[in-house]
């Protein structure tokens, strides 16, 4: 791996003492052009890391908001080669940002494992989170990865049992992500209270650093998730404010919302927004 942006980007936050924050946006939501505007506008608002979304016509570990996003840019047309490109050319926007694409099995699948990471080193993608894909089946994947400089990020659910914990920390890489509820993502009022005792669990096993995600969504979640882990992940939260904004608005929005998240900017009403 040529530059590990994921392994320096926590490296920094680790010296910073803070707690990092990855945003989640589904690519061509509400189009491609929206997408490339708005991930450097939201590193500059305070993003350490984006997940971008691959858009996927059955995608089963996610919920009605980001499910709508990815059903939208499926009718842009926009493929898994589209989200590569856009990584590759955001790259000179966001040189130090590390940038992940989350999507599922069968495109991949269908691109070629070895051609779709090629192209993936080649647009320089930093990591890649496959929901549908188990540690028991992610050798041939897993192997492309590893051949071509790219982390493969688990997944680990609060109903993993310490065998699974064990198994999937031993070939993991850049960071674990630990899901905070049983369930798809949303945003949520309330974060699960055992998330503590998740992150607690996969720790024994792992030194990665250790990411919780879905149904972080506010201030308090972030503060909630910096007790106990290294990096906040959002999603749906910003999914919803995107889908709310008028489109000449839309980036001036998501940026406060993210500097909200940081706690950089009070938070306002709905009214206010």
């Amino acid at each position: 791996m040529t530059t590990d942006r994921i392994k320096k980007k926590f490296a920094h936050i680790k010296a910073q003492r803070k707690t990092g924050l990855i945003l989640y946006l589904t690519a061509g939501f509400p189009d491609l052009d929206a997408t490339e505007e708005l991930i450097p506008a939201l590193v500059e608002a305070g993003a350490d890391g984006i997940e971008v979304g691959v858009p996927f016509s059955d995608p089963l570990a996610d919920g009605a908001t980001i499910q709508a996003s990815s059903f939208h840019a499926l009718q842009q047309g926009v493929t898994l080669r589209d989200c590569v490109d856009l990584v590759q050319r955001l790259r000179p926007k966001v040189p130090e940002t590390p940038m992940i694409l989350m999507g599922y099995y069968n495109p991949i699948f269908s691109f070629g494992l070895k051609d779709f990471c090629q192209e993936a080193q080649r647009a320089t993608v930093d990591g890649l989170i496959v929901p549908d894909l188990p540690v028991e089946e992610s050798g041939p994947l897993l192997e492309q990865c590893r051949a071509h400089g790219i982390h493969l990020i688990p997944l680990l659910a609060p109903t993993s049992t310490e065998e699974r914990i064990k198994k999937v920390c031993a070939v993991a890489s850049g960071f674990v992500y630990c899901v905070s509820v049983t369930g798809v993502t949303g945003a949520r009022d309330n974060l699960n209270s055992g998330v503590a005792h998740l992150v607690n669990r996969v720790r024994r096993h792992t030194s990665l650093p250790l990411g919780v995600g879905i149904g972080v969504s506010t201030r308090e979640h972030i503060e909630a998730v910096s007790r106990v882990a290294d990096a906040a992940i959002v999603g749906s939260a910003l999914i919803r404010v995107i889908q709310d904004s008028p489109r000449n608005e839309m980036v001036a929005r998501a940026s406060r919302f993210v500097k909200e998240l940081r706690g950089v900017t009070p938070v306002l009403s709905k009214e206010g927004r």
